[in-house]
């Protein structure tokens, strides 16, 4: 039988080449992240794939699944390995190669195929792997199936199986752009920055793009696993700040940034204004409520309050179900209320048909972004941002909390901010008149300012995002109150940026 994995092995040692490495905190809400080689090694990652088979089997589902990798020097190690555990397992792999995420997704579609493991460290930093797995499209897995996962990886409740085989897909990423620009071309002449940080998003946006009828101006988009000028992040400001460069350089159009593995997408504007992408979330559901009337959209709560407040949201007849952060939950809420779209603040984007199959793609959110504009031609997109009602936000920070403590100190404040609000304490000088605990806390005061504190999934950090429909000086109070508040946890750290 194979070893049951330990959390404790020491690189260069006989038993690190010897047993299978994986750290349990792994195991994140909705997907797998870990430090390879300090976390998890290659027969953790075996380990791990067996557990995946074993898995299918307990949900009855057909024992076939689509796998791929990001472009990273140690992903297709990875990859390999985590086949092999598939195969031990009886699992019939169909390998898609490199790819971006969204990619992996489609082939379950197109492929037929029930289930999917890619492996991606997404927008995290080098010395990162992970896997987004899913065995019911087009929804990935939630917290109740990763925990059953890491349960059968961490106690070695592996199965052999019998059946397990292997086919490559040969050039499936063009049978994904074939899918998406099988349409009408743009009428209307734009010229884009296509950003992707010298991820995997670069080898396939340029071609996308140029197929739909703009004019590309690519920017770090040769390939590049050390990430020279910065992570592929479009939340992250180092990003956004280069695209913003390139668009007054280039006298652009749009910017559109790419993550690591092409799942989200991140805009700046004509004039070089950097929305966050709960901002273009409403922008977007003002353009597809005019052609969709009374849609639901859903959004996590660290999005903006406009999707609930926007008049001419409510002018169409719009509804708004804020939920869960992580892909994972808003794919799965969105699938559940058959809504049009799911937005997340951090760039994660969902569309049902008609715009996309549910599922979050950052190519897809990139050309209904261009269907807007090239549905309002008078317009660019300062203007479309600017017919917002004007609200000032922060961007999402993150201070460091251990991942083992990270939940606690969560709770901890949500109870702080439950005992305020049942002792009628003010926050920022006013009454709290909202708390909203479905994903860590979100408190709101009596002119609409509010705030946010959860627990990362995907890395030892807790989430803090304030904003405020009055002022920028009311938003900076809202984020020096709820800092005060996670600075009585001494297990909070720095914060990776801040207001």
């Amino acid at each position: 039988m194979f070893p049951i994995p330990q959390s404790d092995l020491q690189p260069n040692t006989y038993g690190y080449e010897s047993r299978p490495l994986v750290k349990p905190t792994g195991f994140r809400e909705y997907d797998a992240r870990w430090l390879f080689g300090k976390e998890i090694n290659l027969m953790g990652v075996q380990a791990l794939g067996l557990g995946l088979g074993v898995l299918l089997g307990e949900f009855g589902v057909e024992k076939r699944i689509v796998v791929g990798h990001d472009f990273r020097s140690y992903s297709a190690s990875i990859k390999y390995a985590l086949i092999a555990g598939l195969q031990a397992a009886g699992v019939e792999v169909l390998d898609i190669g490199l790819a971006i995420t969204p990619m992996a997704y489609y082939a379950q579609f197109a492929l037929d195929v029930p289930a999917v493991a890619m492996v991606t460290a997404s927008h995290n930093d080098n010395g990162w792997t992970g896997v987004k797995m899913g065995a019911a499209r087009p929804v990935t897995f939630g917290p109740e199936e990763m925990g059953r996962l890491r349960d059968i990886v961490i106690n070695g409740e592996f199965k052999y199986g019998a059946g397990g085989g292997y086919r490559f897909i040969e050039d499936f990423p063009r049978q994904y752009i074939a899918d998406l620009v099988t349409r009408p071309r743009l009428k209307r002449k734009l010229k884009v920055i296509a950003a992707c940080g010298n991820g995997t998003a670069g080898a396939f946006a340029p071609e996308l793009l140029s197929a739909l009828g703009v004019e590309v101006v690519p920017l770090d988009c040769d390939l590049d696993f050390n990430f020279p000028r910065y992570n592929p992040n479009p939340e992250d400001l180092h990003m956004l700040h280069a695209m913003a460069d390139a668009v007054r350089a280039q006298g652009a159009d749009v910017a559109l940034g790419f993550d690591g593995d092409g799942d989200r997408c991140g805009i700046v504007d004509n004039e070089g204004n950097e929305i966050f992408a709960d901002k273009i979330g409403v922008m977007l559901a003002r353009d597809l409520s005019k052609l969709h009337p009374n849609a639901t959209f859903v959004v996590d709560v660290k999005s903006t309050g406009l999707f609930a407040a926007d008049p001419a949201l409510k002018a169409l007849g719009a509804k708004t179900d804020y939920w869960k952060t992580g892909h994972s939950h808003i794919k799965r809420r969105v699938r559940d209320l058959q809504a049009l779209a799911g937005f997340e603040k951090s760039g994660h984007f969902f569309f049902n048909k008609p715009v996309g199959r549910g599922y979050d793609d950052g190519f897809v959110t990139a050309i209904a972004v261009l269907d807007m504009l090239d549905r309002n031609p008078e317009k660019s997109m300062a203007d479309l941002y600017r017919d917002l009602p004007k609200t000032w936000g922060s961007p999402t920070m993150s201070p460091h909390c251990p991942d083992e403590i990270k939940y606690d100190v969560a709770n901890r404040v949500v109870k702080r901010f439950e005992a305020m609000r049942a002792k009628c304490e003010a926050l920022t000088g006013q009454a709290i008149v909202d708390v909203v605990t479905v994903n860590g806390v979100r408190v709101t005061v009596e002119d609409g300012t509010w705030g946010l504190v959860r627990a990362s999934s995907n890395k030892p950090e807790l989430v803090v995002v304030v904003e405020s429909p009055v002022s920028e000086a009311r938003m900076r109070a809202m984020f020096h109150a709820v800092d005060a508040i996670l600075r009585e946890n001494p297990e909070v750290g720095a914060y990776n940026q801040t207001i």
